[in-house]
């Protein structure tokens, strides 16, 4: 006879102080809505409105020079003289959810130097991810590089198909990172035209956002383009920036593209003998976070090393087109160093095998890169391996990860990251749901679910798990399911963390309170991945 695990019964609103005082430890991280933060010091505000706004509202905001920079989070780009003299009555009018100054970041880039021969034959990194091995398809799936302006007068890209820019590109030799997005863009998507180098992926539907259009790349100008690749329907999108500061409003930018579908590529960076802080848009989750290697097959001497790696790709040595501009009396071509141009490679492989490949979601990709890589068992240098390219377009896809991004409950709540919010798993009408899903430690450690608790019933919750995970049920008011103390209190209504892989059972038992709660499965000690299958049933007195 089967042993069934015990059960906490936890009566609604009435949670013990004991039991909250136990919670177990969680892997990740909150993730919760934009704090007003203050302006001083800085030209530009971006402002988050709870809603579409009205006639009067919005004629004051263009007023005052402000522009709609992403649809999907309502969030608006103004100058911060402006936000001061209209915050007050925005703020009267309930239309503000958060105010933050748009601060600058940067490409990640090493070193360079000059390309002695325009036709650039090193690429090494060919062999490397196995590009000498595959036959790249043609254009299909689009990549987005969100970067500095990329020259499209250059000999790569002045007759190269599919090659769409979403915003005018600016170029200033002014600037020395001005060259960067031309850079990167030649790793994913040079042409086989018989001069300079072959990208990645030559046919590829490349898809440019110039994120500094005035010599200095913001977090406003990179949401924006979050916001078009969007738009523009899914596709790989490549992230060759970063800073040290993790920002809300790139989070929330960074999931939302997820959420609607797209792969989201990013350089680890390049400050591994600064100690490897960690780097921001590659330490978010649900980014595929890249580092880089040399020739030898190693971690790069700049390479940060993190735990949110997911996999590596060449980096050291890698020949790129730059504007002319930059060599006025050469080439325009050089040699560069940095996991900016690890990044690319990945973001274009992805792009190559997800058009082979039409039928994977997101979730199956980001698994199907990282898991087909040439490497042992995961480390911070190189995550799961090398990028192998033609191993991504035989390796077995898992079955879609559900409702991703889900790792709070700001991303699930009707009024949230979206205005819809993600389906409950039960409702009114809906009494049973089974679902199948999986966690991995830095990248997806945790699965939030929203499920309908009668008034005069109870919900019951059990996980069966492939590794030791942990199962918690929160009230309506929650805030965040990392709460602790006082909140944790109010609206912790049941938890089950056994060790290893036994069995996870949680009964709430309502109180004359229709209301949907919180389903909360999540890595406990140990594993670092675990598949589970979530069963849920309500049923009334």
């Amino acid at each position: 006879m089967r042993r069934i695990a015990p059960v906490l019964i936890v009566a609604l609103a009435v949670c013990s102080p004991a039991l909250a005082a136990r919670l177990p430890s969680h892997a990740g991280r909150a993730v919760l809505p934009l704090r007003s933060t203050s302006l001083d010091g800085h030209r530009d505000a971006l402002v988050e409105l709870s809603s579409r706004p009205g006639g009067g509202a919005r004629f004051a905001l263009g007023a005052v020079g402000a522009r709609l920079i992403s649809p999907q989070l309502s969030l608006w780009r103004l100058p911060s003289v402006g936000a001061r003299h209209l915050l007050p009555a925005l703020r009267a009018q309930g239309l503000v959810r958060a105010v933050t100054p748009d601060v600058p970041i940067r490409p990640l880039r090493a070193t360079a130097d000059t390309c002695l021969d325009p036709i650039c034959p090193q690429e090494w990194w060919r062999a490397a991810v196995g590009a000498d091995r595959w036959t790249s398809p043609g254009p299909g799936v689009p990549v987005t590089m969100i970067d500095s302006g990329t020259d499209l007068s250059h000999e790569e890209f002045a007759a190269r198909p599919e090659t769409t820019a979403l915003n005018t590109q600016t170029i200033s030799p002014a600037y020395s990172e001005e060259l960067h997005g031309t850079a990167t863009t030649s790793v994913v998507g040079a042409p086989a035209n018989g001069v300079g180098i072959v990208g990645i992926y030559p046919q590829a539907k490349l898809q440019v956002w110039d994120a500094s259009p005035g010599g200095v790349l913001t977090v406003g100008d990179e949401i924006a383009g979050l916001s078009a690749a969007v738009t523009h329907g899914p596709g790989v999108i490549n992230l060759s920036l970063g800073g040290t500061d993790r920002l809300p409003v790139e989070e929330h930018a960074i999931l939302s593209a997820f959420a609607n579908g797209s792969l989201v590529v990013a350089a680890a960076g390049n400050s591994r003998q600064q100690g490897s802080p960690p780097s921001y848009p590659a330490s978010f989750s649900h980014v595929l976070t890249v580092g880089a290697t040399n020739e030898r097959g190693r971690a790069t001497y700049f390479s940060t090393a993190s735990a949110k790696m997911d996999l590596a790709a060449p980096g050291q040595d890698i020949p790129v087109a730059i504007p002319q501009s930059f060599n006025p009396s050469g080439p325009p071509y050089g040699v560069f160093d940095g996991t900016s141009f690890s990044a690319p490679l990945v973001s274009g492989a992805a792009a190559a095998v997800w058009t082979l490949r039409p039928t994977l979601t997101n979730t199956q990709l980001f698994e199907v890169m990282r898991r087909s890589t040439r490497g042992g068992a995961w480390n911070r240098n190189t995550g799961y391996g090398i990028l192998d390219a033609p191993a991504a377009i035989t390796r077995a896809a898992p079955a879609p990860d559900p409702q991703e991004p889900n790792e709070d409950v700001y991303l699930i709540k009707p009024g949230g990251l979206s205005h819809a919010g993600h389906p409950a798993l039960t409702t009114r009408a809906l009494r049973h749901a089974t679902i199948a899903a999986h966690v991995v430690r830095g990248d997806d450690s945790e699965d939030v679910y929203r499920a309908y608790l009668p008034a005069k019933g109870k919900l019951v919750v059990n996980v069966r798990t492939s590794a030791n995970v942990d199962l918690e049920v929160w009230g309506r008011r929650t805030r965040t399911v990392f709460e602790r103390g006082r909140a944790a209190k109010r609206d912790l209504l049941g938890l089950s963390a056994h060790a290893g892989s036994r069995p996870e059972r949680v009964v709430v038992h309502a109180r004359g309170i229709a209301q949907y709660v919180y389903v909360d499965v999540f890595l406990g000690k140990k594993p670092r991945e675990a598949g589970y299958k979530l069963s849920l049933s309500t049923a009334r007195r």
